[in-house]
């Protein structure tokens, strides 16, 4: 399978203009956003996805936070850094951008970026070898921390395995501040970007 082409390049989000999508993604990954340890998801796609699969079908979108007590063990942290499940109320605190993605079809090539993510290699080999397809998308993000952070409360609709969910219209006073400096996510950008030559 080829690479998918460029979703965006990065620009900054314009106050007031933040789509209600929400992108679901372990809490201790969007967390690991917003101390500027991680810039990639990778992602094969759940069994809601359709029977399109996956795809990166927004190019901005919250990070919404999902729970499970084995999280931890599937990443490369140390247990205190665990998280407790949050069941009557999700905490959203990041906001992202997709400056591109690609499709992983030999995980050798993803070794050197190991830096920039938390996850184990085993679980990474899981979701690669997961259905017919070999492989794994990778979406490259650009992280913003949401201030203030945007309490919601739980609802049906945001549960069941599918990688997007549909949010209330956010508070225009939301501001969004680059997680990483522009030259640190530069660098991570040629550097992610020199896996595809």
């Amino acid at each position: 399978m080829l690479e998918s082409p460029v979703i965006s390049h990065y620009v900054r989000p314009m106050p007031g203009l933040l789509p209600a999508i929400g992108f679901k993604e372990w809490a201790l990954v969007c967390e690991s956003m917003l101390r500027g340890e991680t810039s990639l998801i990778f992602r094969k796609g759940g069994i809601a996805e359709g029977k399109e699969g996956f795809r990166f079908k927004h190019s901005q979108f919250f990070l919404f936070p999902t729970f499970f007590h084995e999280q931890i063990a599937q990443t490369r942290l140390d247990a205190t850094r665990d998280l407790g499940p949050q069941l009557e109320s999700i905490t959203i605190e990041a906001f992202a951008y997709v400056e591109f993605t690609l499709w992983i079809s030999d995980l050798q090539t993803i070794e050197p970026l190991s830096e920039y993510h938390i996850l184990r290699p085993e679980l990474l080999e899981k979701r690669f070898n997961q259905d017919d397809v070999k492989g794994v998308h990778l979406a490259f993000l650009r992280v913003f921390r949401v201030i203030p952070s945007w309490h919601l409360s739980f609802q049906s609709s945001f549960g069941g395995c599918r990688s997007w969910v549909d949010l209330p219209p956010p508070s225009p006073d939301l501001v969004c501040r680059p997680v990483l400096s522009d030259e640190e996510h530069e660098r991570r950008r040629e550097l992610v970007e020199s896996v595809r030559q």
